[in-house]
């Protein structure tokens, strides 16, 4: 059980240490986004923790940013990612900021990216 735990932390710590800074001209990414039953938080070190609930089914991922391509935007450790499908970038809509991730317009709340900014 000890060995377990200590693999997991370990594998956690790797995934994050191995994040790449956000580029320059993704840095309107960073933030937590939220929308319907959804949470998208992207560091401008490169991190993503994304939390999904449908009804029983809770989806969860904690790791680093692989690659842009040029909206979207792959996350994970080598076979293992996913892509989230950017279809409107991040862009201020009357003074909100907003961006379109799989389908589902999310909203830039005031979240720990922010405060600490």
């Amino acid at each position: 059980m000890r060995l377990a735990r200590f693999a997991a932390l370990a594998l956690a710590a790797l995934l994050i240490a191995c994040g790449e800074p956000l580029p320059t001209d993704k840095s309107a990414y960073e933030g937590e986004w939220r929308g319907p039953n959804i949470r998208l938080l992207i560091t401008k070190e490169g991190n993503v923790e994304y939390e999904r609930n449908e009804g029983k089914k809770k989806i969860s991922i904690n790791a680093p940013i692989k690659e842009f391509d040029g909206n979207n935007f792959s996350v994970g450790m080598g076979m293992f990612s996913t892509t989230f499908v950017v279809s409107m970038p991040p862009h201020l809509d009357r003074g909100v900021w907003k961006m379109t991730v799989d389908g589902v317009e999310l909203v830039k709340g005031v979240g720990p990216a922010e405060r600490q900014a």
